[in-house]
C-alpha cells in the first residue's frame, strides 16, 4: 500500500483498523445464463434468495449481472424477478445505467431511477462517458440534479478496467458527490487501496454517516479500515462472505484464515481481462451446485476451457 499524498501514511492506515465493527455486505449478483444463452431465471431467483438468506444484500442490474450488455426490457425483467424472489420489503440495490441510449441525460438517469424506487430498489448510478470531460463542479452539480426528490441514492466509481463508461474522481469531485444529502453511499472500483483509504480520511472529517462501499475484489480486507462492501467477488460465495463478517464483528482469529482464502479466490477470478470475472463466477457457482450451466452471456469475454480445473481447489475449500 503505497501513499498517494502526505497525508496518508502507513501509521495513518493502521489507526483505521476496526476490529469488532459490524460491516454491511452487498454482493452484486450474478445474472446466470443457460448452455443456450438464456437468462436462467429459475436460479436467479434461487442465488437473490441463499444471498439474502445469508445476511448480504443484492444488487442487481450491476456489472456482475451483465448491465452493459442487457436490454432494456431484460433489465426490467431482472427487476421483476428481483422483487418476487425477495418478496415485499427486503430491500436491494440496482444499477441505473445510461450508456448507448439518446436523450437528455438526466432524463435518461431518472427513468431509470424511477423504475427501480418503483420495483422497491436503491438506485446506484452507474457512471457515464458524457461527464467525462466535465469540471468537478459540472459533475456535482449534475448529479445533484438527478438525485432530486430521491431519498437514497448510491453512487459509483468505476474504474475504466471494468467498463469504459467508469472514472475514478478526484477527491474535489468526490467530495461534492459525497456532500450531496440523498447520495447515502458511494462503491468505490478503482482496485487501489490507497485511493480507497484517502476517501475514508474524508469521509470520518466530513460526513460520518456516510458509508464507502469497497468494490476492491483485490483487497477484500478493506471492511478491517472502515469501509463496508459491494463486491462481485461476494457472488461467488456469499455465505462465507456472510461468516467472514460475522468473524470479524466477533473479533475471531478464524477470521483471517477465511478472509485469506476468499482473497486467494478474488485474485484468481479477477484477473486480467477482468470483465471475463462473470465467467470464472459461473463457473465457480456450477462447480458449488449453485448452477446447472457455466456459460457466461454471449456476448461477455470468456475463460479458458481449464477454468474449473483452476477453481476447483477453491471450490472444494469454499463450497
Amino acid at each position: 500500500m503505497t501513499a498517494t499524498n502526505e497525508r496518508l501514511t502507513l501509521a495513518t492506515c493502521e489507526r483505521r483498523r476496526q476490529p469488532g465493527r459490524r460491516v454491511q455486505g452487498i454482493a452484486a449478483t450474478l445474472l446466470p445464463y443457460t448452455a443456450d444463452g438464456c437468462i436462467a431465471e429459475a436460479e436467479f431467483v434461487r442465488h437473490l434468495q441463499a444471498t439474502d438468506a445469508a445476511g448480504l444484500r443484492n444488487a442487481v442490474n450491476m456489472d456482475t449481472g451483465y448491465v452493459n450488455l442487457l436490454d432494456d426490457g431484460e433489465r426490467e425483467r431482472v427487476l421483476e424477478l428481483t422483487r418476487e424472489a425477495l418478496g415485499a420489503g427486503t430491500p436491494f440495490v440496482a444499477g441505473a445505467y445510461i450508456e448507448g441510449r439518446d436523450g437528455d441525460p438526466v432524463a435518461l438517469y431518472r427513468r431509470e431511477m424511477e423504475r427501480i424506487r418503483r420495483f422497491g430498489g436503491t438506485p446506484i448510478l452507474f457512471q457515464t462517458v458524457r461527464l467525462h470531460d466535465a469540471s468537478p463542479a459540472e459533475k456535482v452539480a449534475f448529479y445533484r440534479q438527478i438525485c432530486e426528490g430521491f431519498e437514497e441514492v448510491y453512487a459509483f466509481e468505476l474504474g475504466r478496467m471494468f467498463a469504459p463508461n467508469g472514472e475514478i474522481w478526484d477527491l474535489e469531485t468526490f467530495r461534492g458527490i459525497m456532500d450531496i444529502e440523498a447520495i447515502r453511499a458511494a462503491k468505490h472500483s478503482s482496485l487501489d487501496p490507497a485511493l480507497e483509504l484517502e476517501r475514508l480520511e474524508l469521509r470520518d472529517r466530513r460526513r460520518p454517516e456516510f458509508r464507502i462501499l469497497t468494490g476492491n475484489d483485490l483487497a477484500i480486507n478493506m471492511i478491517e479500515f472502515g469501509s463496508d462492501y459491494l463486491l462481485g467477488l461476494a457472488t461467488f460465495c456469499p455465505e462465507k462472505f456472510a461468516e467472514r463478517d460475522r468473524l470479524w464483528a466477533e473479533g475471531d482469529p478464524a477470521y483471517y484464515a477465511l478472509s485469506s482464502a476468499l482473497q486467494a479466490l478474488g485474485s484468481v477470478g479477477f484477473r486480467a481481462p477482468v470483465p471475463a470475472y462473470k465467467h470464472s463466477a459461473a463457473v465457480f457457482l456450477r462447480l458449488t451446485g449453485r448452477v446447472a450451466s457455466s456459460e457466461p452471456h454471449p456476448a461477455n469475454p470468456r475463460r479458458p476451457e481449464w477454468e474449473a480445473d483452476l477453481l476447483q481447489p477453491f471450490a472444494t475449500r469454499l463450497g
